[in-house]
């Protein structure tokens, strides 16, 4: 997400300051810094500018981002928000023309009530990649980790494009969703690095604009994909054309890194090392171990969650019940680690200790897990329930995506001006429990479907609200040297939130709407009960008005009652969490240094 209004060339001398003072450091503002306070700094390649030096107690990753920012040009800085614009509008595109197959992917399989199965898997281990891949921008670079997730998803859209099984398509989307989401994740730790924390708010509402134009084409194309060429196409194509748009971006921080080096601003790295004392650096740097407990923990945990329905005995076979107890051992142990063993932790323990961290995280948690207990079968229940198209069904599920990319650019600019920004959630919270209050009562069969129209138009306004301040109150908490550590945080907990979610809308799905068919179906019908359950084309083929599909269209609404019910109740828990967080004044608390906007 992100937008910039006027980007100014700043090169100041900054000193630390302490979160509550009153200073207020803008991009044309040049302090006086007669009387800060220099601290010692290691050698540089030569002399750069006193007071235009990196932080030299940060990690390697962020040294050299700061000294990037040193080194490069106000034309520099806005090509590359350009570039992170058309990285998010492919992005943008491609889930969206993603999203909308997968219900039909899934119906090629005959698996249409498992379609929330791929999607809740990958999010599984995309949750266990954010802090692995923050410790790697850290340590190692932001370039480094970007091409790494960059490679993953890539590689998930090309098993997509030819896997000929639904077990296949869910390995895909595993590589797919922990590239995609370590892909936007890591280019948001790049906007946070070349934003100042008042300018936030705009800058991650202009990089999630894109959204506006491909909610209205992404849905098209996907039709054609489906109906004039291949599904596997509307896959294989994003495989060529993202490493295209994400290529530049790579470029040009590897480019000014190496600028930053000859011109002085680059700390120089402890060299002589020998291979074995290198190994055992990077290992105690990368916090090998953390990484290890935390990635197997929290796949073991997650992992039943989703596979369980595929068990013999379900929930009672005996290696479904090993997996949740050994990986609930394991992130016990993951903990411990962390804490009292790790010489170089993952993530500083005292962030779980912030109230706005923890309010942000939680907050973030309920509203992922409230949306994904309903929202993942609603494109198939607008098809069924008022006989839309594709492309017709889709426009109104990325209604979200429309009228966020526009509120967002107009909220970023109140904040940006307020330099507040916990007053927009005393709107957005009670505005989306209202509207999933609604959409319980409007899930009818044959309901206008302008009411839902309307609801969804809610529930865009105060979930992008949502979206936006969680990142900027986790980052506004922190100095820089936390910034990846604190959004792998928020995503990590956001990913299972919405993990979960998914895991008890099919859940939910799976023992409420075959029980509802066997019900409404006419017996004419009963015999063509498993198509009907798992193929979503079938459903559709029977005439509106039928008794069959009347049948169908009751059957949806007695699902849809109950995933709705589920996520309206969960939503509530958003107050108490709002209340947790403080208000922080973004204007006293400079966070990032160089020409940044």
């Amino acid at each position: 997400m992100g937008v910039r209004p006027l980007i100014r060339r700043a090169r100041v001398v900054f000193r630390r300051m302490s979160a509550d003072e009153n200073d207020d450091i803008s991009l044309d503002q040049h302090p006086d810094n007669s009387d800060s306070k220099v601290r010692p700094t290691p050698s540089y390649t030569s002399s750069a500018a006193c007071g235009e030096i990196p932080d030299g107690s940060a990690q390697h990753g962020v040294q050299d981002v700061e000294a990037v920012t040193m080194a490069w040009s106000k034309k520099t800085l806005i090509a590359v928000f350009i570039n992170i614009w058309f990285l998010y509008f492919a992005n943008a595109f491609q889930s969206t023309v993603t999203a909308t197959l997968n219900p039909y992917v899934t119906s090629s399989f005959q698996k249409h009530s498992l379609s929330a199965v791929p999607t809740a898997l990958g999010d599984a281990f995309a949750a266990a990649t954010y802090l692995p891949v923050a410790k790697m921008m850290d340590v190692w670079g932001r370039a480094e980790g970007f091409l790494l997730m960059v490679i993953c998803a890539t590689i998930g859209l090309v098993l997509m494009a030819t896997c000929h099984s639904f077990e296949i398509y869910c390995a895909a989307n595993v590589f797919y969703y922990a590239g995609f989401y370590g892909m936007e994740y890591a280019v948001d730790v790049v906007t946070a690095d070349v934003s100042t924390l008042r300018n936030r708010a705009f800058a991650y509402a202009f990089t999630s604009s894109p959204y506006i134009i491909t909610a209205f084409a992404g849905p098209k194309v996907a039709e054609q994909f489906y109906y004039d060429i291949s599904w596997r196409w509307g896959f294989g194509c994003w495989a060529i054309i993202m490493p295209v748009f994400a290529a530049p971006l790579y470029g040009m921080l590897k480019w000014n890194l190496h600028k930053a080096e000859e011109e002085g601003y680059r700390i120089k790295r402890p060299s002589g090392r020998t291979i074995w004392e290198s190994v055992c650096h990077w290992t105690i740097e990368f916090d090998v171990m953390g990484v290890f407990v935390f990635t197997a923990g929290l796949v073991l945990f997650e992992l039943p969650f989703d596979i369980a329905d595929y068990a013999p005995d379900g929930w009672a076979s005996p290696y479904i019940i090993a997996m949740v107890v050994v990986g609930f051992c394991t992130l016990f142990f993951f903990g411990i680690w962390e804490r009292w063993l790790a010489p170089v932790p993952l993530f500083e323990w005292r962030l779980l200790t912030n109230r706005t961290i923890i309010g942000a995280v939680l907050l973030d948690a309920t509203y992922q897990l409230s949306n994904y207990c309903w929202s993942y079968y609603f494109t198939s229940w607008l098809q069924v329930n008022n006989d839309l198209s594709i492309t017709t069904s889709n426009y109104i599920v990325n209604i979200f995506d429309m009228v966020s990319g526009v509120l967002l650019l107009f909220t970023g600019w109140l904040i940006r001006k307020v330099g507040r920004f916990k007053w927009t959630l005393y709107i957005a919270v009670p505005l989306y429990i209202l509207a999933q209050g609604l959409m319980i009562y409007f899930r009818r069969p044959n309901m206008n479907v302008g009411y839902q129209v309307m609801c969804q138009i809610f529930l865009a306004i105060s979930g992008s609200t949502f979206i936006l301040v969680e990142q900027l109150a986790i980052l506004a908490a922190v100095d820089h040297q936390h910034v990846a550590t604190a959004l792998a945080l928020l995503n990590v907990v956001g990913t299972i939130g919405d993990s979960a979610g998914l895991t008890i809308s099919t859940v939910i799905w799976q023992n409420t709407y075959l029980k509802a068919l066997r019900n409404y179906l006419p017996e004419s019908a009963l015999p063509d009960l498993n198509k009907i359950y798992e193929d979503l084309v079938t459903q559709r083929s029977y005439p509106v008005g039928s008794p069959t599909r009347e049948a169908i269209q009751n059957a949806y609404a007695y699902s849809e009652l109950r995933l709705l019910s589920v996520g309206c109740g969960i939503i509530v828990l958003a107050i108490p969490w709002t209340m947790l967080m403080r208000d922080i004044d973004l204007r006293r608390k400079p966070q990032v240094r160089g020409t940044v906007f």
